[in-house]
């Protein structure tokens, strides 16, 4: 897709949900970090898929089936640009982020002994926690944690401190999903390599909000979820460095990822292909390469611009409310509020807001952890995206006022 500038009024046209009504008034989607909305041009791709181009990849030789796999090949070296991988074999298609940490925790986990070391952060989504604590469970491992501040950023001399010779993966997120945080991605990779650790970003809530290239920032493993980024759900990718990827065992078995089998030994087929048992989804595929080519016909220097600017004004807007207090404080953030007013709970000020057509996220956010540190149940989160309007911050504030009123 060619480039365009950013116009607002032109970006929201092309996200059809964006112009339903909730109980009676107009939609206002402050609920991105769950998941995004979709363009018309990935929901019209997958409707594509299945009413011209319907058939199995990989093994076909008929023509239905060559054209699904030319697409669906063609959509990982659209990621593969959009990244920077040097090679198109280490996009592995996965479930979405989930998927992706399991596969790793599981293949890259088997090459370690117990006594080794795995540092996480106090910030983590659940799924880059239990996955971890699987694997040290099983192996023998020691699980470490990077401390948070009260601002909601982590505590780099502390992790520093922690990293030694029995280091072999440190996993963090690239941005908190519950406090917005940008963490100092490119220390934490730096630092760990130089004990000689692995490193994992969890990409989930990043790479929708700024440029990311894995080769500039050196990590050995990113994932990220398509529907967070404006592509289906059920698919997302792990990135992977072409060494690390080889040197790893195959997470699940099954068709595709073989190379030969007979009833005494299986040989594994080659990357991306080892990673990727059974009949994946698609339509999925597909669709997430076009979320990507429309990412790139996006300014997203502007996108960059506008999401700050919609994060600046709502925080300011809602200093003015009386009893609010934010959770999630850093210097540097995208575009996620998350927030408690005294004397409401979060769940009743999310239901009210529904009858109001605006939809937000409460509760623990998936980080519990988070919520222990910070000594409360959960919060109400507004996230925002690129075809986020300051009028529907205004329309947020007004209704979140109404409804503080009501339940005080």
């Amino acid at each position: 897709m060619e480039k365009v500038a950013f116009n607002l009024e032109q970006i929201r046209s092309q996200f059809p949900t964006l112009a339903r009504t909730v109980n009676g008034k107009p939609l206002i989607y402050f609920d991105n970090g769950a998941t995004s909305q979709k363009p018309q041009v990935v929901i019209d791709r997958i409707n594509e898929y299945y009413t011209l181009e319907n058939a199995n990849i990989h093994r076909g030789v008929h023509t239905l089936s060559q054209e699904a796999t030319t697409a669906y090949e063609e959509a990982r070296i659209s990621i593969q640009h959009y990244l920077g991988a040097k090679h198109a074999h280490e996009i592995i298609f996965t479930k979405g982020t989930t998927d992706s940490i399991n596969l790793v925790a599981f293949s890259f986990g088997e090459l370690l002994k117990k006594g080794d070391e795995i540092i996480i952060s106090a910030m983590e989504h659940h799924s880059n926690i239990v996955p971890w604590q699987m694997l040290c469970e099983r192996k023998e491992c020691t699980l470490k944690f990077i401390p948070i501040s009260p601002k909601g950023e982590l505590d780099l001399v502390s992790y520093k401190e922690l990293l030694s010779s029995k280091t072999k993966l440190v996993a963090v997120t690239h941005v908190s999903n519950a406090l917005g945080t940008v963490n100092d991605v490119n220390t934490i990779i730096s630092s760990a390599h130089n004990v000689g650790a692995k490193v994992l970003i969890d990409g989930a809530q990043s790479i929708q909000h700024m440029p990311v290239n894995v080769r500039d920032l050196d990590c050995d493993f990113y994932t990220f979820s398509g529907h967070k980024l404006f592509g289906p759900t059920g698919v997302g990718v792990l990135y992977g460095k072409e060494a690390m990827l080889n040197s790893m065992p195959p997470y699940q078995g099954g068709g595709d990822m073989i190379k030969e089998v007979t009833l005494e030994k299986t040989t594994y087929n080659s990357l991306p292909h080892k990673f990727e048992a059974g009949t994946p989804h698609i339509a999925g595929g597909i669709a997430l390469g076009t979320a990507f080519e429309y990412l790139k016909s996006l300014d997203m220097e502007a996108v960059q611009q506008h999401e700050k600017e919609l994060l600046d004004y709502a925080t300011e807007q809602l200093k003015d409310i009386e009893g609010i207090q934010f959770y999630g404080e850093a210097d540097h953030k995208v575009s996620v509020i998350s927030f408690l007013i005294e004397g409401t709970h979060p769940y009743d000020v999310g239901t009210l807001l529904d009858k109001m057509g605006i939809a937000v996220r409460t509760g623990h956010h998936c980080t519990q952890p988070i919520m222990d540190f910070f000594k409360i149940p959960g919060t109400i989160r507004a996230s925002f995206a690129f075809y986020n309007t300051k009028e529907e911050v205004d329309a947020f504030i007004s209704a979140l006022k109404r409804a503080v009123n009501l339940l005080k």
